[in-house]
C-alpha cells in the first residue's frame, strides 16, 4: 500500500475557472475529496466517479462537521493509503483553517501539500471594479476577518492602527457584524464619507454590489437585503468601482 497524502487546496473564491491549474488537476486524480460549503459543485463533480466525496461544510452557523472531525477523517484515509483533496474556498491558509488542518496532519505524522488559491480578499473587489491598493490613493491594505469564534472578537481589533493607518481594509465573513464594524470604525475616527463596498457572491454569476459610506451603507445594505457569503472593503479604492465596472453577472457561465 502506498503511502496517503493530503492535499490542501485553494478553489478560488466561487468562478471554479479561478482554480489553479495544479488544484483541478488533483481534484481529478484524487481517491477522497472533502469540500467546504462555498467550493463550487462544478469542481466537485470533476473528481472521478470512484472517489469518496464527502462534505463538510457549514452554512449560517450550523455544521456538517466539527473541526476535529475533519482533521480525523483526514489523518484517516490518508493512513489508509488514500489521496486526499481537501477543497477549501478562496486560500487554505486565509481565513480558512487551514493551518489547524495542516498541524493536526503533523501531528499524526501524515504527508501532506498545501496548494494555494485565489483569495476573495483580492478577487472580489477586482471583480467589483476595485483595486485593492493604487498608486495615488494606497500602498497598502489590511485583510480582517469579521468573525471568528466569540461574537465579541471583534472588541479586541487594533481599530485605532487600521483606521490611522489609511489602507483599504477588507473585512471576510463581515455581512452579519457589518453594523459593528462600521460603529467600531466610526468610535475611532473614520471620515463619515469614507466610500464602502459590500460586495455579495463575488466573482459568480449571482454577484451584487451595494456602494455606500460609512455614514449610509448599513441603512443600504438593510434595504437591499444583503446576506452573505461578502465581502466588505472600506476605502478611497471604492470610488473607482463604477468607472472599472467590467464585470457583467448575467453574462457569467
Amino acid at each position: 500500500m502506498h503511502p496517503g497524502v493530503v492535499y490542501l487546496v485553494g478553489v478560488g473564491p466561487g468562478d471554479p475557472e479561478l482554480i489553479t491549474v495544479k488544484g483541478r488537476r488533483l481534484i481529478e486524480c484524487a481517491e477522497v475529496v472533502v469540500y467546504d460549503h462555498l467550493v463550487s459543485s462544478i469542481l466537485v463533480q470533476s473528481a472521478s466517479p470512484a472517489a469518496e466525496i464527502v462534505y463538510a461544510g457549514k452554512r449560517s452557523g450550523m455544521r456538517t462537521m466539527e473541526q476535529h472531525e475533519i482533521n480525523c477523517l483526514l489523518v484517516a484515509r490518508a493512513r489508509c493509503g488514500k489521496i486526499v483533496v481537501r477543497l477549501k474556498g478562496g486560500d487554505p491558509f486565509v481565513f480558512g483553517r487551514g493551518g489547524e488542518e495542516a498541524l493536526a496532519l503533523v501531528q499524526a505524522g501524515v504527508r501532506f501539500e498545501v496548494v494555494p488559491g485565489v483569495s476573495s480578499a483580492v478577487a472580489v473587489p477586482a471583480y467589483a471594479g476595485i483595486p485593492v491598493t493604487m498608486r495615488d490613493a494606497t500602498s497598502m491594505m489590511s485583510v480582517i476577518t469579521g468573525h471568528r469564534g466569540g461574537d465579541n472578537h471583534l472588541d479586541y481589533l487594533d481599530w485605532p492602527s487600521l483606521v490611522n493607518g489609511k489602507g483599504t481594509l477588507i473585512f471576510l465573513m463581515g455581512i452579519r457584524t457589518l453594523p459593528r464594524i462600521v460603529d467600531r470604525l466610526v468610535e475611532n475616527g473614520i471620515d463619515r464619507d469614507m466610500p464602502v463596498a459590500v460586495i455579495e457572491w463575488g466573482t459568480t454569476s449571482k454577484q451584487r454590489k451595494t456602494i455606500g459610506t460609512i455614514a449610509d451603507i448599513v441603512e443600504q445594505a438593510d434595504r437591499k437585503g444583503v446576506w452573505p457569503p461578502g465581502v466588505i472593503v472600506v476605502g478611497e479604492v471604492v470610488r473607482l468601482s463604477e468607472k472599472l465596472d467590467w464585470y457583467r453577472p448575467s453574462e457569467s457561465s
